[in-house]
């Protein structure tokens, strides 16, 4: 239980669950199995607090929504937080959907098609070397039908890019999970418990738990390997391949 109690102290993120706490135990060399590690979390009431769900109708986008290589296809979202000194600020967020890694990451007062653009042109500079007329030939942008997302300026810039919009299903917003994933972990793990004071603060914070979060959080799916490990596990595989 110590051991247990260690990991949880010792993680940056706050309620992790207990796969994520086996799996860092593993990492540390401590052989056990999922059954004991959630076995003694809750009996001694330390499980990550969940959302009770509702059931849903069939959906109009069964399938996965995930890809198997990275830079296939990014989603894209925005939220709110409020900042103690300049009020409500919006964020807008990229997600790779292959190894969930958060591409780009932005702060503005108001969220614009201009603002949403941001982390797209983060992300383009990062994983293409640039910023031109088809650097990211091939590459679908997933997104709901927010106006800043379906607004003329938005769809001809990813254009641009060699991107191709993909728009979720209406009122269906599983069909872009991977960027309301990241949010919900972002809103658990920094806004809900770190207020700021202002959008250039709160940007800094941002891009602080961009790296902590690519680099240390782990991917049940990818055998929890952090974001950043799958994607330069599939870069060297590329440069091995050529």
């Amino acid at each position: 239980m110590d051991k247990i109690k260690a990991v949880l102290k010792a993680s940056p993120f706050h309620g992790e669950g207990y796969r994520k706490v086996w799996a860092r135990l593993r990492h540390q060399g401590i052989r056990t199995s999922k059954r004991r590690v959630l076995r003694l979390m809750r009996a001694h009431g330390l499980l990550a607090p969940h959302r009770v769900g509702h059931p849903h109708g069939p959906r109009a986008h069964d399938g996965k929504i995930t890809t198997e290589c990275i830079n296939e296809m990014w989603g894209t979202d925005m939220t709110s937080c409020w900042t103690t000194e300049e009020g409500q600020a919006c964020i807008f967020v990229a997600v790779d959907h292959c190894s969930l890694e958060c591409v780009g990451i932005h702060a503005a007062k108001h969220g614009t098609r201009f603002e949403a653009l941001e982390p797209i042109r983060q992300a383009a500079r990062e994983r293409f070397g640039g910023y031109a007329a088809d650097t990211a030939q091939g590459l679908k942008i997933r997104h709901d039908h927010g106006s800043q997302y379906m607004a003329n300026d938005f769809q001809a810039e990813i254009r641009f890019l060699g991107m191709e919009s993909s728009p979720a299903f209406v009122r269906e917003p599983e069909g872009n999970g991977c960027a309301e994933w990241f949010i919900r972990t972002l809103k658990e793990n920094l806004l809900w418990v770190n207020p700021v004071r202002t959008i250039e603060e709160l940007r800094f914070a941002l891009l602080v738990f961009k790296d902590l979060y690519n680099n240390h959080w782990l991917i049940g799916r990818h055998g929890n390997k952090t974001p950043a490990h799958v994607r330069e596990e599939q870069l060297t595989s590329i440069q091995e391949a050529a």
